[in-house]
């Protein structure tokens, strides 16, 4: 190879942003804008996202906590769930996001609306008495507590480095040293809406008859009910209704015979 063959090479490596002489040069896009400038659009993308996913999760714990009808705080948790969903996102733990709406916000909070609406809320009940004495402090506390834990575990672990983004190639095919397929969340949804995709739809099915049912259960009868009369449960059961001035006279003809 000759010097101006090698040096034409040379400048084609330059160009297409490979390794030359151990230096690693900036790529370009096909357009030849540098891929900074996008890499820093996508940033500020993330940092609003962010911001709006946080706010939605203050704005919804804030409802929990102030919420007077349950069914309203229910309602702000579902929010709350959703925003910590959005953030799971955005640090791509998709998995997790998918798992804090499918079980929290899908199962756990249409839980809670079941007790409530079979249950019930005494609305006439006051809020500002405690039933149990120094309830209120005692839940300060220990929330405090358990906030100072988790500040002094974030102060003595190490800073974590984001790991590099894995090939979409290898995503689905992942073999360990003996030629078995890894479990991943891949695998799992196969398993899920392959093989078992007639449970998951019978159960999807169960849930939706039980929150028509909660539903039903809960609803109230509109006006004011009014006492049923003694003489339509008496027909209900087939017992014949009879009087003391009935029974006189059959008394009074006994006697004369």
């Amino acid at each position: 190879m000759d010097a101006g063959h090698r040096i034409f090479r040379q400048r084609r490596l330059r160009e297409q942003g490979r390794l030359v002489r151990g230096a690693r040069l900036r790529r370009t896009s096909p357009r030849g804008r540098p891929t900074r400038r996008r890499d820093g659009r996508r940033r500020v993308v993330q940092e609003f996202v962010f911001l709006v996913a946080a706010i939605i999760v203050l704005a919804g714990s804030v409802g929990v906590l102030l919420a007077k009808n349950p069914v309203h705080a229910a309602l702000f948790l579902i929010q709350t769930l959703f925003g910590v969903a959005v953030l799971f996102l955005i640090v791509e733990a998709h998995f997790l996001a998918a798992i804090q709406v499918i079980v929290y916000a899908g199962a756990i909070v249409i839980l809670f609306l079941f007790v409530i609406m079979l249950l019930g809320v005494d609305k006439s009940e006051d809020l500002s008495v405690d039933p149990i004495v120094g309830q209120r402090p005692l839940a300060f506390l220990s929330g405090g507590a358990i906030l100072g834990l988790l500040l002094a575990l974030l102060n003595t672990v190490d800073p974590i480095e984001p790991l590099p983004s894995a090939d979409p190639a290898r995503a689905l095919d992942r073999t360990d040293a003996s030629g078995q397929r890894v479990a991943d969340v891949n695998q799992l949804a196969e398993t899920i809406f392959g093989e078992h995709v007639l449970a998951f739809e019978i159960t999807g099915l169960l849930l939706t008859v039980a929150v028509v049912g909660a539903v039903v259960m809960a609803r109230k009868i509109s006006g004011d009910l009014q006492p049923v009369p003694e003489s339509a449960l008496a027909a209900s059961v087939g017992l014949e209704e009879t009087s003391d001035d009935d029974a006189e006279p059959a008394d009074a003809g006994e006697g004369d015979a």
